[in-house]
């Protein structure tokens, strides 16, 4: 198969990462932060180590304030619910994903208002509209780094000066960036940051991240135990106990360290400039082809590795379906779960084909992938 699906999750992920994590499951699958003995403390070093390559890679000072969750959206909801109280305003964009706006929408019922600050046809977000936007009422900030539909990349440093002028929290999903492009926490003014662990960071499903400042009190959204303080019957308040209970996913988060490692070693710069170079030949092949409708903005730095298309009038699911069915790529059609985005650009009845890149895509992939629309579109 010829996997263009990584805004969904990355694969195949390097063999360092499958290896990390079969070596934890077999060689010391014990539960970590719970027992003292010696695979229970691998386990825990492990863990530890991730959360060290984690702060590198985003510039986080201080490990212990990286929560480990199961997915972005986890990440997402206990930075929102955590924060936001009734009679507190919020701000976010139409381009987001359901895992900001869900939330959001949750707590209108509790007296939290909201806006949505309207992208443009290629889903860009003006800083200023956000900064117009803003209330005596409003708490925080919360946009994706770059969209799951049309690949626009936001400018995140500058609605994070927005932020900080205002005294405001801002809280960036960075499931689209996270392992390819640079995020630095200090330079973007970033209070809290979203990430996955199974797309960008090359691990697996069933990790994620919620980086959270120094000073800033979130209420957990769950209690249980956490290895610590164990005589209390309260949840510790300590990072990153608080936010942790339960045994994590040990294997997952080691497997998660050694993904970062990876990029590391091939350097970020060098996976973010071949997925660009691949997104672009898609994009200058794709425009070529009578019926084809690309969106997004198109232009080398502005557009990440995700491409939204549609052929002619033809339903997305059945574009889908023949390229997985006759050609053996893997795309993913419909809503992509960004309804208001779909709407922003004008695809929310017909929806679109998202083909999504990742470091292991050849170009080769790109002309099989090209040849196949091409085909198709005479067809439709």
């Amino acid at each position: 198969m010829v996997y263009f699906d990584n805004a969904a999750t990355s694969y195949p992920k390097p063999k360092v990462v499958y290896d990390a994590i079969m070596d934890a499951m077999v060689g010391y699958g014990a539960n970590p932060g719970r027992s003292g003995h010696k695979k229970a403390l691998k386990a825990s070093r492990g863990i530890f180590d991730t959360r060290v390559q984690i702060g590198k890679l985003f510039n986080i000072k201080d490990p212990m304030s990286i929560i480990f969750t199961f997915n972005c959206t986890e990440s997402l909801n206990l930075g929102i619910k955590g924060y936001l109280r009734p009679g507190d305003h919020v701000i976010t964009t139409s381009m987001e994903h359901n895992s900001v706006l869900r939330p959001i929408a949750f707590l209108e019922r509790l007296g939290v208002k909201h806006t949505i600050v309207q992208g443009d046809s290629k889903g860009r977000i003006d800083p200023k509209d956000i900064e117009d936007s803003i209330t005596p009422e409003t708490k925080m900030i919360v946009t994706t780094h770059i969209s799951n539909l049309t690949g626009t990349i936001m400018d995140i440093e500058a609605i994070g000066k927005v932020a900080k002028k205002h005294g405001l929290i801002y809280l960036v999903d960075g499931a689209q960036s996270s392992g390819v492009y640079n995020i630095d926490v200090e330079k973007m003014n970033i209070d809290m940051l979203a990430f996955p662990g199974h797309k960008g960071l090359l691990g697996p499903q069933g990790t994620g991240g919620l980086y959270i400042r120094s000073g800033i009190e979130l209420v957990e959204t769950f209690q249980g135990g956490t290895g610590s303080i164990s005589h209390s019957l309260d949840q510790p308040d300590v990072f990153p106990d608080k936010f942790e209970s339960g045994t994590p996913n040990a294997p997952g988060i080691i497997g998660l360290g050694t993904g970062i490692k990876y990029i590391f070693e091939k350097g970020i710069d060098n996976i973010r400039r071949k997925e660009e170079e691949l997104t672009m030949h898609f994009i200058e092949e794709a425009s070529r082809i009578d019926k084809i409708i690309l969106y997004g903005p198109l232009e080398k730095g502005h557009h990440a590795p995700v491409v939204a298309l549609n052929v002619g009038e033809a339903d997305s699911s059945e574009i889908s379906y023949i390229l997985d069915e006759e050609y053996d790529i893997a795309v993913r059609p419909g809503l992509h779960c960004a309804p208001l985005a779909h709407k922003t650009i004008g695809t929310f009845e017909q929806g679109v084909v998202r083909f999504s890149f990742g470091y292991e895509n050849t170009h080769e992939e790109i002309e099989f992938a090209i040849k196949a629309l091409k085909e198709i579109a005479k067809e439709v």
